[in-house]
This record gives structure tokens, sequence and C-alpha cells, in this order.
């Protein structure tokens, strides 16, 4: 496939619109693939948009609009070629959490909640990406974004079982939901024929999704829609069904929302921005590696936020990229974005033309399409396999886990943010660090805990600390180097510090470093460094500790720093250690 050229200097206005410069190179070849695949993703947007509008407390027309209006958009700002937006399952639990509770049945309000937390999420999401912040979403590790992203599954199939079931329930909270959930079923509010027809369209989908580039979502909602239309079953058996969709496109709307409702608006506009982000984020590295392009995190966060803010603007929802559309359109040979620009315009003529052919669409297959797209979120593989490997951080998914069934999508969130940022300090907190000895043919210098025959140096302690040294674990770093001193075999002399790992210093960390170096001085010991980042040492040379210590102090290895200390010290000790071995031979990763 020919790549897309990069903007250069005279075009660089155009590095913010990918899908122009894409449209330039464009190649008549590709239309007919892109005007195919186009079509076929019809098929499954309009099914899905709705169930997932429904399922976040909406109507399913604002699923649509939801879905229009993202994809012309992400067509000129998104850098990914295939990628496909739109409303999605994983996003629907952290929408209906704000809307429910805060909308209390009325329609209108809670289409302008969820539009104004798609305007949060763009505007997010667009201020992350000029700001180069496309890291982000890197700093949950993957059993915490596991751990969330089974209790969001879990969440959304509680909240459509319900609705499965031919009934409504209100309750607030995935455990309330349940508990109205089975009350419901004991006082025989559900509905036999719902419940077939919505148990046959979810079946359906889930057998005939194995079959490779099958429309399974598409034959089974088609299956309900004929089976209701045909019986009637609206008006025989009381089934609850879509209704006609308003006819016509959708308009440009300001979402007003009362001062009560800005800060749980905000706080779920967050939310999305970072759960849509990250799955988007994903994708988006996947299919750039299919097509051989690099990713471009920011400018995806940029496509992305424009997208959102402009769904949020014409009567839609927060959106994300879809990682079951998307695949659908690239096996039906999507080239570029005007796959999703056919899309969108198909979606446009079906409400112009023909909004009522879904009219006897019934509400228990948009359960069982939502429901479906849920049980594809859990992740139980590879937990098994952290759980093997490393059963801390199966035990930490696990408590995200139950944060997001026990509390909802939003507190659950919150949860999962905070065990990543515990689990970031806990590392740094309680660092590995290590006494270094040297081992019989065994070139450097390595852990004394892991080679018990290692020999030591009279008088000299060679001390690794494994993390960048801040406020959080200074005084770990300063009790351990005094716990080695008082642990070695001879009188100490010299501490020398293995600062290879040590990426960053702090303005307190550095102040303890002063403590030390004057608790030793007290004792006659000289303290030293070796191998050292020069950016460390820079800032050292701005809190003065350098000049304090002396940058005769600081050792570019370990062996010089040894070689240094047996020339002013003279000890029984044969130092074979190579001059000429490279830095990182000095001493090993133990």
């Amino acid at each position: 496939m020919t790549p897309v050229p990069k903007p250069t200097d005279a075009a660089a206005p155009l590095r913010w619109l990918p899908g122009w410069r894409t449209l330039r190179a464009y190649e008549f070849a590709w239309l007919r693939h892109d005007l195919t695949a186009g079509l076929v993703l019809t098929t499954m947007l309009v099914p899905v948009g709705i169930a997932y509008a429904e399922a976040s407390g909406i109507g399913g027309i604002h699923g649509l609009y939801a879905t229009i209006v993202p994809l012309l958009a992400y067509a000129l700002f998104g850098p990914s070629r295939i990628l496909v937006l739109g409303p999605d399952s994983a996003l629907a639990a952290l929408i209906l959490a704000v809307v429910a509770p805060l909308a209390a049945g009325d329609p209108m309000r809670a289409v302008a909640l969820a539009s104004a937390m798609a305007v949060v999420s763009g505007v997010v999401c667009i201020g992350a990406g000029f700001a180069k912040l496309g890291f982000v979403t890197e700093l949950l590790s993957k059993p915490i974004r596991y751990g969330y992203m089974n209790g969001i599954a879990l969440t959304v199939i509680v909240s459509q079982l319900p609705k499965l079931f031919g009934f409504s329930v209100e309750a607030e909270g995935p455990h309330r939901q349940l508990w109205a959930f089975a009350q419901g079923l004991l006082s025989g509010q559900w509905n036999g024929t719902a419940l077939a027809i919505g148990a046959g369209t979810l079946g359906g989908i889930l057998l005939l999704q194995r079959l490779p580039r099958f429309p399974s979502v598409l034959v089974a909602v088609v299956a309900a829609t004929a089976a209701a239309a045909v019986f009637d079953l609206a008006a025989r058996a009381g089934i609850s069904v879509l209704g006609d969709l308003p006819q016509g496109l959708p308009r440009p709307a300001l979402p007003i929302i009362g001062m009560a409702d800005v800060a749980p608006v905000l706080l779920g506009g967050l939310a999305v921005a970072l759960v849509s982000f990250a799955d988007t984020s994903v994708l988006s590295r996947v299919y750039a590696a299919r097509m051989h392009m690099p990713p471009a995190p920011n400018q995806e966060m940029i496509g992305l936020g424009i997208a959102n803010l402009a769904t949020g603007f014409f009567q839609g929802m927060p959106i994300s990229s879809s990682a079951s559309r998307t695949p659908v359109a690239e096996a039906a040979g999507a080239r570029t974005q005007l796959t999703g620009v056919v899309g969108a315009l198909a979606i446009a003529a079906l409400l112009m033309w023909a909004p009522n052919l879904l009219h006897h669409l019934p509400s228990a297959a948009l359960a069982a399409v939502v429901i479906a797209a849920a049980i594809g979120l859990f992740e139980v593989t590879d937990l098994r396999r952290i759980y093997r490997i490393q059963q801390w951080e199966f035990w930490l998914s696990m408590v995200c886990f139950a944060g997001v069934a026990l509390f909802g999508a939003i507190p659950g969130i919150g949860i999962a943010v905070a065990i990543a940022v515990i689990e970031f300090l806990w590392d740094g907190w309680r660092p590995h660090s290590a006494v270094l000895g040297r081992v019989d043919r065994l070139k450097g210098y390595h852990d004394i805990t892991r080679y018990p025959q290692a020999a030591r140096i009279p008088g000299l302690v060679l001390f690794r600390w494994d993390a960048p040294l801040f406020f959080a674990n200074a005084e770990l770093f300063r009790d351990q180097v005094l716990a080695a001193v008082a642990s070695s075999p001879t009188p100490v002399r010299w501490v020398v510090v293995a600062a290879e790992p040590v990426t960053s210093v702090d303005v307190t960390a550095a102040d303890i470093v002063a403590e030390l170096d004057d608790s030793l001085l007290a004792e006659n010991i000289e303290l030293c460094f070796a191998e050292m980042k020069d950016p460390v040492k820079d800032k050292l040379k701005r809190f003065g500790l350098l000049a304090r210590l002396g940058a005769e102090t600081f050792y570019p290895t370990i062996g010089e720093a040894v070689r240094t200390y047996l020339r002013s010290h003279p000890v029984a000790w044969e130092d074979w250690e190579d001059e000429a071995a490279a830095p990182e031979q000095q001493h090993g990763p133990n």
C-alpha cells in the first residue's frame, strides 16, 4: 500500500489535517474498496449505534447522530486511515452513571447531559493532544486496565438484563440494579416473548460471530425485527420496540445543563476522555503497525477530541474507537477514511428517506447487541497468565474490578487511577537495592544476596540503588546505606553508590544525601558515586550537592572507583578487573 507522504514545512498547517493529506494522495484504485466497505460497515453501524445509545440512557436516534458526525470529523482530523469511531459499549456505563440519576426520566435533559459529557471529553482530548500528552494512558498498567474493563463489562451486562427480559428497573449502581432485576423476576414482571427474542438474538450473534467476515449483528437484528413485524409482537405480546425515528439530519444544538449538573458532567467527561483515548490509542497502534505507518498518539487525541466535540454540538453522545466495527471495515477492504464517510452518508440517507425502516426493532434485541459486545470486553486468559507469574498484580486487577462492580463506572475509574498511582509510588517507594561483591570468573560486581560466595573489598562498600531517588524513598536510601556500612565485615573507609539506575534526584533526596554525607564523615567514611548519568549530575550541581561532595568523588565506572580506592588504601586485594571492559560489564544486573 502506498504510504501517505509526510507534510513538508511548506505544508506545515496541514499537519493537523491528516485526512486532507490522504485525499491529496488518494489513488483511484482504492475507491471501489472504500465504497464497498462503507456500505458493509453501515449494516453494523445502525443497530450498534442505536443499541449503545439506548444502553446509555438516551434515545436511539442520538446514537445515529453520534455515528454520523464523528465519522465525518475524524475523516478529516484523525491520523488513522482505517479506525472507525462511534458509540461504544465501554462508554455506555460511564454515560448512564451520569445521565440516569440527573435526567430523572426527562429525555431532552438526558441528551443535553450526554452531549455536554462529549464536549468535556472533546476539550480534554484536544488540550492533551496539543500539550503532547498522548503518553498518559500508558500510565495504567495492563492488570489495572483488565480489572477496569472487566468491571465495565459486568456493569453493562447488569444494566441490560432487565431489558433483555422485557421490563425495566429504577436503580443506580450495579449491585442495586442486580437486586432490582432479581426482584422483578420474582414478581413476574418479565415478558416471555421479549426474553425469547432477546435470548435468540444474543445466541445468534455469539454463534454467527465465529464465522469469519460474517455480519452476525446485522443478521440477528434483522431476524428479530422481521419476527416482531410479521407477528405484530408489540401489540400481541406487549414487547417494547424502537418505534419511528425522527426524520432528518442532526441539527446543531448547544448542550445546556444546570449548575448542579456541572460537577458530575465534568467528572464523567474526564472519565470518558481517559477510557476512550486508552482504547483508541491501543487500537490505532495496532492498525498503524498493520498498515506500516508510524503511530501518532498526540494527533490521535486531537482527532478523537474534535470528533467528540462535534458530536456534542449535534445532539450526540461521547464516542470512542470501535474494536468491533474497525475489523469489519478492514475485512471489507477499506483503504482510507472514505469508508467511514460513506457509512455516515448512508445513515444520513436512511434518516432522510426511510426513518420508519427500524420501527419494529425490539428493545430486547438491542439489549442483546450490547450484552454481546460487553461479553467481548472480558479478559480472562491473560489474567490467568498474570496470576501464574505475579499474583499481587492479579489481585490489583481484582480490586479494580470490584471497585467498578460495586460502586459503578465513574467511581471505578477513580479507583483505577488511584491504584495506578499507588502502584507507581510503591515501586519507587520501596525499590530494590544491593551490596555488591566480586564473583570468581564473572566480570563485574554483583548482588551478594544472589551470590553468597562473592568477595567484598576490605573497607569498601559498593552499594547499588535501583530506582530514582526522590522524597518517598530518600530516607530508605539513607537507612539502607547505613545498614550496609554497619553490616560490613571490615571497618568501612569508603561507600561507593552505583548510581547508574538512578534516573532522577529531587530536592528532598539531595538534602538527605547531604545528611548521609555528614553521618558518614563523622565516622571518617567518604561517600562517592559511580556511573551517575550527566542529567542527574546537573541536578546535583543546581542543588549545590556536587560542590559539597566534590567532583572528584564521582567516577565514570565502578571499576575506576575501585582502582582509585585501592591506590589510596592499600588492602589485601587483587584487582583483576579489565580496565577496558565496557561500562555495562563493570557490574551486573543482579
